[in-house]
């Protein structure tokens, strides 16, 4: 049976400050698979991003399940996908609580209040992720991983079936890098999740991709299966590296960069 299209870009550019940064990009994404996009830094991948949250202008057209974004009020956009940008505005004295429980908000309708569902399913992502013990504390007084850790959980907290990850793991010691992923992995299996992220670790995008593209000026490259996209020759082509890539046998790739031979 075929899957439908969760996500689809025709054509969209963005341009900023007189610059295109985003030219004419061309891709769908299947509803249930993870869409890791690569690329050096200033490929165009955070705008890319943010043309789904509907964050910057573009042209061409974007559908999300198969409506287009410019007919979509926000608050249903919000019900659809839910957003993890790479510099989130954390509002100033909120607890973590409260924070995460925000991602109920595009669900809650006419109520002003959230239900004892809302706050159950918020408890539960926080301890999953870690953070059941971080409840009462103020945002503020958090490390850069910690807060990195609440913002996933918001999006988490939004149950949407799609999910936006703008560099999700930043600031993440490589313990939590792996935990907040395997913990998206495990509830696109559990919600039959659509993820959409970008990552700027090859290595880790290999082992949880199960399609990738390739940015690089603005343009979409390739795209394709992990073993497809991370071969050495597309690594050093892109990002000027030495690497060795070993496809595994569930589709997964390793990437292991080597040293530049020294004088």
């Amino acid at each position: 049976m075929e899957q439908s299209v969760a996500v689809e870009w025709s054509d969209v550019s963005v341009v900023l400050g007189g610059r295109t940064v985003l030219d004419r990009f061309n891709l769908s994404v299947t509803g249930g698979s993870w869409l890791v996009v690569i690329g050096p830094n200033g490929a165009g991948k955070t705008s890319l991003m943010r043309t789904l949250a509907g964050t910057v202008g573009h042209t061409g057209t974007i559908r999300i399940g198969g409506d287009e974004t410019g007919g979509v009020q926000s608050a249903e956009r919000a019900r659809r996908l839910a957003v993890v940008p790479q510099h989130p505005v954390i509002p100033p004295g909120m607890n973590v609580f409260d924070y995460a429980l925000l991602g109920r908000s595009p669900h809650q309708g006419l109520r002003f209040s959230p239900s004892e569902r809302d706050r159950r399913q918020t408890a539960e992502v926080l301890h999953r992720l870690e953070l059941g013990g971080f409840t009462a504390r103020n945002l503020d007084t958090l490390s850069g991983g910690e807060r990195q850790r609440v913002v996933v959980a918001r999006a988490l907290v939004q149950d949407t079936p799609i999910l936006v990850l703008d560099e999700p793991t930043s600031f993440l010691d490589l313990g939590h890098q792996l935990e907040v992923l395997e913990l998206i992995a495990d509830l696109r299996t559990e919600r039959s999740l659509t993820v959409i992220s970008t990552l700027h670790d090859l290595a880790t995008a290999g082992q949880f991709a199960d399609r990738m593209a390739v940015l690089d000026g603005g343009r979409l490259v390739i795209h394709g299966t992990p073993a497809e996209v991370m071969t050495p020759g597309i690594i050093a082509r892109h990002w000027g590296v030495h690497a060795d890539t070993d496809v595994d046998a569930d589709g997964s790739v390793t990437v292991t960069v080597r040293r530049r031979q020294q004088a």
